[in-house]
């Protein structure tokens, strides 16, 4: 026996397409009410078939419409003439009558209000991952959410090549902040995979237990050295939406497999300004749902709040960060270890006397081969104007002291890369090159925003008015560097290579092409 919604639909086909005796009768459509004719909605229908007229309410996709327009088409042939005449009197002033006073379409488009734009809801958006952990056996994660999400969850389980795997997924129960931001509330929320596999691919996802994000996957670290990738980005800062999309999207295109992503502080321009960071998740989309993110703080990320200049509070509620730094100074000055490579960051923006000691003592009790160290402000500036001098007498004897390979920053908007630098003798950072070794710096910028390099001795390699990611490979006693301008273009490159007992050799592969420097490089 038929339901009664089937039952109903029958009568919707006897009665020609969905078109009612009732409504038929009152010359009214079921598809479109209030469209009314003295010769009922079918005749006009007609009348629209045998003239190329097809009256805004009709849908030629809707099967039942369609078998309307079939039927009555080929009825109304026989009277031709009359529908002809009624139709071209009727339906003229009606279909007239339904756009008059409509708007021209002359007006000009209007921006969408952040508020709008990036407003949060129930489904997880702005995900990232990040490590608060060992990189081999956990993986932290932060998304948001409105603020009626109380209570989140992430799932995670090893990943297979078919779709089981989601049935032996383990939940974690999120940590949840809300935050009050500019645009308004949303809750954020953190959970951190805890006791995996070394060197193992796993799925995961995170929501409210309906409201789900897709699927996506990370690799957790080997806990032996072994080669691996990751990416460099100086200041992304200005215009993210518009212009640092096509760089880390072509970074990622050019190392889709880097275990991380590093970036160099002022990832956006005002910290505090929630659709700054709404347009800087959005540039990077699902890139930070698959491969970490490795931030440090630049002054971007500060801002006056309650009285005092302080990192925004975004910072601590989006990235779930080591712990392992100085309290006062906590998820912005930090170490991770990385298949054989110990990741440093830290914080250029205050209390850089206070990092010495601790600096000290994670470089003193480094077990592994290759240190690499991140903060925003130079320890030898690029741009015109621009010098660190307390920074770098505070900083560079203990990099010098304990051979820091190489030492990655942003802040100047322009790109220069050294030699190999020691601190001795060298007040100023003007002649500073070092043939007995040291360590190599680099500024860069990835974003739009754009200073003009001042030439200096120690520079072996400058760029300015140039957007730029550099992708890093180390394998064994190898670190082989390279940067890419925005469109893929190889622009610098260096290796270098451990020697036992020696310092580091510095084998220079710059590309032949000429710097971006002067007239030619400046609008």
């Amino acid at each position: 026996m038929r339901s009664g919604k089937h039952r109903r639909n029958s009568r919707e086909v006897r009665s020609l397409g969905g078109v009612s005796e009732r409504a038929r009768r009152s010359g009214r459509s079921a598809s479109k009410e209030g469209l009314r004719s003295p010769l009922g909605g079918d005749t006009m229908l007609a009348a629209g078939a045998v003239l190329g007229f097809q009256p805004p309410w009709f849908n030629i996709d809707h099967p039942l419409q369609f078998s309307q327009a079939q039927y009555l088409g080929n009825s109304a042939m026989k009277t031709l003439g009359r529908l002809c005449l009624m139709s071209a009197l009727l339906l003229g002033p009606t279909y007239l009558a339904a756009h008059e006073g409509d708007d021209d379409h002359t007006h000009e488009p209007q921006p969408v209000p952040d508020k709008v734009a990036h407003q949060p809801s129930a489904i997880p958006d702005r995900i990232v991952l990040t490590w608060d952990g060992d990189p081999a056996t956990s993986q932290a994660v932060t998304w948001r959410t409105d603020a009626s999400v109380k209570k989140a969850f992430a799932e995670v389980a090893v990943a297979e090549d078919g779709p089981f795997f989601s049935f032996k997924a383990e939940r974690t129960i999120a940590d949840t902040t809300p935050l009050e931001s500019n645009l308004g509330n949303a809750n954020y929320h953190s959970a951190v995979f805890k006791n995996l596999k070394p060197k193992t691919r796993y799925a995961y996802r995170v929501g409210d237990g309906e409201n789900w994000s897709e699927w996506s996957q990370f690799s957790t670290a080997s806990d032996q050295p072994e080669p691996f990738t990751f990416i460099y980005f100086g200041d992304a800062q200005n215009e993210l939406k518009s212009y640092w999309s096509r760089v880390v999207r072509e970074a990622y295109r050019d190392a889709p497999k880097a275990a991380f992503l590093l970036h160099a502080g002022d990832l956006v321009n005002r910290g505090v300004n929630d659709a700054d960071w709404g347009e800087w998740f959005y540039a990077g989309s699902h890139i930070h749902r698959m491969n970490a993110c490795v931030p440090t703080p630049g002054n971007h990320e500060y801002a006056s709040q309650d009285g005092k200049r302080s990192i925004t509070k975004h910072w601590r509620t989006l990235f779930t960060l080591p712990q392992n730094g100085p309290e006062e100074l906590k998820e912005t000055v930090y170490y991770l270890d990385y298949q054989g490579v110990r990741i440093i960051s830290l914080n250029s923006n205050e209390k850089q006397d206070e990092q010495v000691a601790w600096v000290e003592q994670v470089l003193s009790d480094n077990p592994h081969p290759w240190t690499v160290i991140t903060f925003h402000h130079p320890i030898y500036s690029a741009s015109k104007g621009r010098d660190n001098p307390t920074l770098r007498n505070l900083w560079q004897p203990v990099f010098d002291k304990y051979q820091v390979d190489l030492v990655l920053q942003g802040h100047d908007h322009t790109y220069a890369r050294s030699g190999l630098m020691t601190h001795e003798n060298v007040p100023t950072g003007a002649t500073n090159f070092s043939e007995k070794g040291g360590t190599l710096y680099v500024v860069s910028v990835s974003g739009p925003k754009m200073y003009t390099v001042e030439r200096r001795p120690f520079m072996r390699r400058a760029a300015e008015y140039t957007q730029l990611y550099q992708i890093i490979s180390v394998e064994k006693d190898e670190l082989r560097y390279e940067a890419r301008t925005a469109m893929g273009r190889l622009y610098d490159a260096f290796t270098l290579r451990k020697r036992e007992g020696q310092p580091n050799e510095l084998i220079e592969q710059i590309p032949d092409t000429p710097e971006n420097i002067g007239k030619e490089a400046r609008p």
